[in-house]
């Protein structure tokens, strides 16, 4: 059913906030260009009203930190299927962008910077010209959702396009509007989408997961093997995607930068670090007790939307980092969790099931 959220103030006597409107969603787009984070905390802003060369214009346009463009629409006043339409035909000249048409947006959205700059000063990593646009998501944003909106948009997310619809209602309090969003759909699984569906010949999901796993200060491969885990944290992008994992699930792990280190079997779904424990000498604590060699996110560690995520596996085959499988045509990604859908994966898998001699084949 569509999207509603009610509002009550809090006090001994709750009043029901009445619903609202904006005088325009130029507004809205204003507002989102003023405050990215009422969007999302993990994307950065890079262009506006830009032309199509497809008798259009897109709203906005934002990156991830992987390099993903995000295509950003607001429905206005257009029908569900014009908007789902307009998304989707707009898609096909993201997906077209170079590197250069990519940094040139940028120069005309924030004069006299530059993206790569940009990017490594908001998400701490080179922005890599291979990484740069090989995936995208569609983001609508609405502020009424209808039954056909959601109807569409659910259907072509089973089918692994990678939409989603953020809501944003506006409530009136006093002489003040205050404005709440929801999504439709898990921005995980829009996350995880948008990866299978980034190579130009996919073929039928594997049923093989890929975890990116970032041993740094914040976490550690050692402490990974230790204890039986993966991991991520520092914010919803980075963590979220763990979400998707359930027990049974297999899990191949590469280190960014270092290769291949192991192979594990899901035990339990994600859980914050302050929900998960892992045993230490015969003992069951809580896992920021046990693992030191890393950070983890410990000063967010009652945040939700910056902690640690945990994830409890099995280890069926694990290598030292000196031991990494690092080789020219192994797949890769910066997403925590992803589920490719390419022959680059299933060759992937199938070099790593040679390599790591030890792992459960699962045939």
């Amino acid at each position: 059913m569509p999207i509603k959220t009610d509002i009550w103030t809090v006090d001994a006597f709750p009043t029901k906030l009445a619903p609202s409107r904006l005088i325009s969603e130029q507004l809205l787009e204003d507002m989102i260009v003023n405050a990215p984070s009422i969007l999302s905390d993990e994307w950065m802003l890079i262009g506006r009203q830009e032309v199509t060369g497809m008798g259009g214009r897109i709203d906005l346009l934002a990156i991830a930190p992987d390099g993903a463009l995000v295509l950003i629409e607001l429905k206005r006043d257009r029908t569900p299927r014009e908007v789902v339409a307009q998304a989707l035909d707009y898609a096909v000249w993201v997906q077209g962008l170079n590197n250069d048409e990519v940094s040139a947006i940028y120069k005309r959205f924030r004069p006299g910077h530059s993206l790569d700059e940009d990017f490594r000063s908001r998400f701490g990593r080179l922005l890599v010209d291979e990484e740069l646009n090989k995936s995208h998501q569609l983001i609508i944003v609405a502020t009424e959702l209808d039954a056909s909106s959601e109807r569409i948009v659910s259907y072509l997310s089973a089918r692994d396009i990678p939409i989603n619809v953020l809501c944003f209602q506006i409530f009136q309090a006093g002489d003040r509007q205050l404005l709440s969003r929801s999504w439709l759909l898990d921005p995980a699984q829009t996350q995880v989408n948008a990866v299978s569906a980034a190579a130009t010949h996919n073929e039928p999901w594997n049923g093989e997961f890929y975890c990116s796993f970032g041993d740094s200060l914040a976490r550690s491969w050692e402490d990974a093997v230790d204890y039986g885990f993966i991991s991520g944290g520092g914010g919803t992008w980075y963590s979220r995607t763990l979400q998707v994992l359930e027990a049974g699930d297999r899990v191949w792990v590469n280190v960014p930068q270092q290769g291949y280190v192991g192979v594990c079997r899901v035990l339990a779904p994600a859980a914050p670090a302050n929900g998960f424990t892992v045993m230490k000498n015969g003992v069951e604590v809580p896992v920021l007790e046990a693992a030191n060699r890393g950070s983890y996110h410990v000063e967010f560690v009652d945040d939700p939307e910056r902690c640690e995520y945990f994830v409890a596996v099995e280890w069926l085959h694990t290598v030292a980092l000196s031991q990494a499988v690092r080789e020219v045509g192994l797949f890769g990604n910066q997403n925590t969790i992803c589920r490719p859908s390419t022959p680059k994966w299933r060759w992937t898998i199938e070099r790593l099931k040679a390599v790591f001699l030890g792992a459960d084949s699962g045939e």
